[in-house]
């Protein structure tokens, strides 16, 4: 290219685009833009000239082009800088036990069955219901008066009888008693993450559980 050329692509402060750059061939490139400017301006009508403000206009349109391109660029190294984030917290949950939604708790061997109940108001009584797979009631837990917020059940397997609860899936279910009645809260249970699975730029990752399957990642309480 000439001086002149080269001095334009100063002035617009942009940078010349490498010989060897690839591009579509139905793309157009810095190097077509400003060619196709400077033929404009060799070739125009010298009694019609282009007014200033047209050619003002063309330029800060070519600069407006190059600077949406540079955001592209941009946008990808955030995106690729986003799936190594979502690779760092995937390999810190496989093992981890997390508080989902849901209202199916497992009882192990020597483990508790754990759950909880969000209350969005103060509660002046809280009872709990455990059931089995045959929709049995194994078990009734009175948590008393409870303030509004998460609340913490943990189930030991001892059933009314006094006899251990076989290990298994078992059903929580929640009496919320207040002055103007009963009602339920919203149930949460923990399960352990077997494995995740990145999503692509923008989306969230997803969780398998066990017992429950694919979660979103957006939906966990709390890790443990």
């Amino acid at each position: 290219m000439s001086e002149i050329d080269t001095n334009l692509y100063t002035q617009l402060g942009l940078n010349k685009t490498r010989e060897n750059e690839q591009k579509a061939p139905d793309e157009l490139g810095q190097d077509d833009f400003l060619e196709l400017m400077t033929a404009q301006l060799k070739f125009q009508d010298p009694l019609e000239p282009m007014e200033n403000g047209d050619f003002l206009a063309q330029m800060a349109q070519f600069s407006t082009v190059s600077g949406i391109n540079d955001l592209n660029d941009a946008f990808n190294s955030m995106s690729s800088a986003f799936q190594s984030n979502q690779a760092l917290q995937a390999s810190t949950m496989v093992g981890r036990d997390v508080l989902i939604p849901g209202d199916r708790s497992r009882l192990g061997d020597s483990e508790p069955l754990v759950a909880a109940v969000e209350l969005d108001q103060p509660a002046r009584q809280v009872v709990i219901n455990i059931t089995d797979a045959n929709g049995q009631l194994v078990q009734r837990l009175d948590y008393g008066l409870q303030p509004a917020g998460m609340m913490d059940i943990r189930w030991d397997g001892q059933m009314a009888d006094g006899s251990r609860a076989a290990p298994g899936l078992y059903t929580v279910s929640a009496e919320v008693h207040r002055a103007d009645g009963v009602s339920s809260g919203s149930l949460f249970t923990q399960a352990r993450v077997e494995s995740v699975t990145l999503g692509q730029a923008g989306q969230d990752l997803t969780l398998t559980v066990s017992d429950l399957g694919d979660i979103p990642m957006s939906q966990i309480r709390k890790i443990s």
